[in-house]
């Protein structure tokens, strides 16, 4: 293989796992926004007083 053919498979790859980054960064975007819950259907966590009676006898 030539240098300059050697640099194009080179660059070819490169392409490849470029494309294969950005295919998988979509996924994880795509998962994580189908997973996200809105802040207005979260809760605050409230302590379980109960826990801490049980606790301290």
């Amino acid at each position: 293989m030539t240098p300059r053919r050697k640099r194009e498979h080179e660059d070819r790859g490169e392409q490849v796992q470029g494309a294969e980054r950005e295919a998988a960064r979509q996924r994880l975007l795509a998962q994580a926004e189908a997973e996200r819950i809105p802040a207005e259907e979260t809760t605050r966590a409230v302590p379980d007083r109960r826990w801490r009676r049980e606790q301290q006898q």
